[in-house]
């Protein structure tokens, strides 16, 4: 993992253009409150995607529409619980500013894009993971 992060630290700190201060400073500070606003919106969606499949095995059309979402509908089911979990665990990190609050976040888009890879999301992955990793490498230095 430290070839990548080293690589993306060339790539987004050194040879793209830094951010001013301020904005650093102002990203740093609400990261955290950003994240606990995700995980709230996360939860529901969760709890929804369970109650929907719990649902559906009570109709006469449950089997066929369990089977039409099938793999498509667990991957998405599984990527969404690991990304709130990650969120979660990022949350007291991003508050103190420490680096594992950091990689949480980090490992959170690292997720998002092979999510966005398997579902066939190109452009969402390519221009939302570029811009992630780009915010998030540049706000890396104030955690320690």
């Amino acid at each position: 993992m430290d070839g990548l992060t080293n690589t993306l630290d060339l790539y987004l700190v050194k040879k793209a253009p830094a951010l001013p201060k301020s904005v650093k400073e102002f990203i740093v500070s609400v990261a955290p409150w950003l994240e606990v606003i995700g995980a709230v919106f996360t939860l529901p969606a969760i709890f929804a995607l369970f109650g929907f499949n719990a649902m559906m095995y009570g109709t006469p059309y449950g089997s066929y529409v369990n089977a039409r979402a099938g793999y498509g509908f667990s991957l998405s089911t599984l990527f969404l619980f690991v990304g709130l979990v990650l969120m979660i665990l990022a949350i007291p990190g991003l508050f103190k500013r420490s680096k594992v609050g950091w990689n949480y976040v980090f490992y959170s888009v690292l997720i998002n894009a092979v999510y966005s890879l398997l579902s066939y999301q190109l452009f969402g992955m390519i221009v939302g993971t570029l811009i992630s990793l780009y915010l998030l490498f540049q706000v890396k230095s104030y955690y320690k």
